[in-house]
């Protein structure tokens, strides 16, 4: 505004209205502190419920709360289950081997190297198979059976296994006897006035029957049977008490210790002929290896390769898997020579 325009007195009038507008107002004086106002100040920024300390002591209580969420995992995020401990077994197959464990096969024979008359021999393994029957419910092998096999297998025993078992253990496996027992024993014969004594001395030892592996033995010495008869039937009785006493021990432990040498799973043999390109074979090891427990390469040549399987399944869900896990691996034309107990030959196809 050019105030040499106006009048006088209106000039001085502007000029002083001028100078009071350019003077800066003075602030206001500060509020007194309200508790209230602070509190609900902190709410809406999300520091402390009400009633909760302030200033210092928040700022305590939250750098200790900072420290804690940093030491410790978030508690909306669910922690991941740990993977179960190399050989640990879960609750299906723990059930599978219990159940296994209880309806065991059992094949009974004599040790043919004894030094015993086979008419005693042969008592003894009734004796042992009429204690299964009674006992337990099992069906068995009877002793004629076993003589009459070792004579018309002799033939395919030698070409299955070139006599690299025993035949035994060989018609064991092929009437899937879990376990074959083996009856060792020698025989004490007395007479005196009146009648004839006799008493039984020897083992019984207990055999895994895909590996022959021996589980344990157990001795016995048999009180002495007396008979007014015969010393032969003095010694039949002295036979049949030494093993009816003996068996169930014998069957109790073979639980045991199968139970133990079992934890891997239960052993399968696979056999399979021509197989000329080893990664062929590979991956039909690893494919296998997801159906199973554990799968063990025992040999490999281009001829054949030998294999032990470990699972709680029987033998037709094992023969499945083969086939499964051989398409994968390209040997979609393999097939079952023959089965023995749990020894399974394939022919690949190739």
């Amino acid at each position: 505004m050019n105030l040499s325009k106006l009048p006088k007195p209106l000039a001085i009038f502007g000029l002083v209205l001028a100078l009071a507008s350019c003077a800066t107002a003075p602030s206001p004086p500060p509020s007194a502190p309200s508790p209230a106002k602070d509190r609900a100040t902190a709410l809406v920024q999300g520091g402390f419920d009400a009633g909760q300390p302030t200033d210092g002591a928040a700022g305590a209580a939250g750098s200790a709360a900072a420290a804690a969420t940093a030491a410790s995992p978030v508690a909306s995020q669910a922690a991941e289950p740990l993977p179960p401990a190399q050989g640990q077994m879960s609750p299906a197959e723990t059930s599978y081997l219990q159940n296994y464990l209880n309806r065991l096969n059992y094949m009974v024979y004599y040790n043919a190297d004894a030094q015993v008359d086979p008419q005693y021999a042969k008592i003894a393994v009734s004796q042992a198979n009429r204690w299964l029957i009674e006992k337990m419910g099992l069906s068995v092998i009877d002793y004629d059976q076993i003589e009459k096999n070792k004579k018309d297998q002799s033939a395919a025993w030698q070409s299955e296994t070139g006599g690299s078992i025993d035949i035994i253990q060989y018609l064991a496996q092929k009437f899937n006897a879990d376990v074959y027992v083996e009856i060792d024993f020698t025989i004490a014969q007395g007479g005196q006035a009146g009648g004839y004594t006799a008493s039984a001395q020897g083992a019984m030892k207990i055999y895994e029957t895909s590996t022959a592996t021996l589980l344990g033995s157990i001795s016995f010495a048999g009180q002495p049977a007396y008979s007014p008869n015969s010393v032969e039937a003095a010694s039949t009785n002295a036979i049949a008490a030494a093993v009816w006493t003996m068996m169930p021990k014998v069957t109790d432990q073979a639980k045991s210790l199968l139970s133990n040498s079992l934890q891997r799973g239960i052993r399968y043999e696979l056999i399979i002929q021509k197989t000329p390109d080893s990664r062929s074979v590979s991956t039909f090891r690893r494919a296998l290896a997801k159906s199973v427990r554990e799968v063990e390469q025992v040999s490999y040549s281009p001829g054949e390769t030998r294999l032990n399987v470990y699972a709680f399944l029987p033998g037709d869900k094992i023969e499945d898997a083969v086939y499964a896990a051989a398409a994968q691996a390209g040997l979609r034309d393999i097939n079952l020579v023959y089965q023995r107990g749990r020894s399974y030959t394939f022919d690949s196809g190739q």
